[in-house]
Parts: C-alpha cells; sequence; structure tokens
C-alpha cells in the first residue's frame, strides 16, 4: 500500500483536473458563439417585439439578441428588479431615461438594416448589454 499524504493527494488531483481541461480552452459555450453571446432569437416577421429589462435577477435584457425585419418597433419593458435601468445604444441611434419604474416601456422602430449593439449604463460592467441585428 502506499502511503500519502493530504497534500501530495490534493497536487495528484489538481494536476489530473488541469490535464482534463488543457483541451477545453477553446470550447464554444453551448447555446452561444466563441464571445459567450447568446444565440440570436429570430424575430423576424413580427411588428413588435418586447424585451424585458431587469431579467434574470435584475441585471438583464430577454431576450439579449434578436434578429428582427427592419420596420419592426422594439419595446423594451422594466421589470422594476436591479433597479434603476436605461437603454443606450453604443451607435447613439436611441437612449431611454433612467428610470427603475415597474412596466415603464420605451420604444424605438428600426427603419434601417443594421446591428445595433446596446447597454444600460449604469450595470454594463455587469454585463447589462443587448444586440439587435435588423434585417431587410
Amino acid at each position: 500500500m502506499i502511503d500519502r499524504t493530504r497534500r501530495e493527494a490534493l497536487a495528484g488531483v489538481g494536476t489530473v483536473a488541469a490535464a482534463a481541461l488543457a483541451g477545453c480552452a477553446d470550447a464554444v459555450v453551448p447555446g452561444g458563439d466563441e464571445e459567450g453571446e447568446p444565440d440570436p432569437i429570430d424575430r423576424t416577421g413580427e411588428e413588435r417585439v418586447t424585451v424585458a429589462v431587469g431579467a434574470d435577477a435584475g441585471f438583464a435584457f430577454a431576450p439579449a439578441n434578436l434578429v428582427v425585419d427592419a420596420g419592426t418597433t422594439v419595446r423594451w419593458e422594466w421589470t422594476g428588479a436591479g433597479g434603476a435601468h436605461n437603454v443606450v445604444d453604443k451607435g447613439g441611434a436611441f437612449e431611454s431615461e433612467l428610470t427603475g419604474e415597474e412596466g415603464h416601456v420605451f420604444k424605438h422602430a428600426f427603419a434601417e438594416s443594421g446591428v445595433f449593439e446596446y447597454v444600460c449604463t449604469p450595470h454594463q460592467t455587469r454585463g447589462m448589454e443587448g444586440r439587435i441585428e435588423v434585417v431587410e
């Protein structure tokens, strides 16, 4: 019987775990892309789409990644969770007021195709970001 100390045993377990994970560095997160972005939700064919503001424990947009047709109006509706939020396009196409009021609604009609990335400025560092791809 081999007599090992606890430290030796734990070191061996750590080595095995590191070796097992070595090939996983470039793995893709299921349901997302290489950057961890969620797969886009296809809402083409719909005139109006709603996004929850303050979803998932208060610090997310849901859905956070959409594909819509040009001419679609996106409607952001506040859940009341997570404090005050806003919706600000990184390119300056739209910006809502900052509020925590449950049921507050902000709308934007997307007239032209393109990709619009937006954030909640107070919670951007917590990953509260969204993306809308507008297609013809």
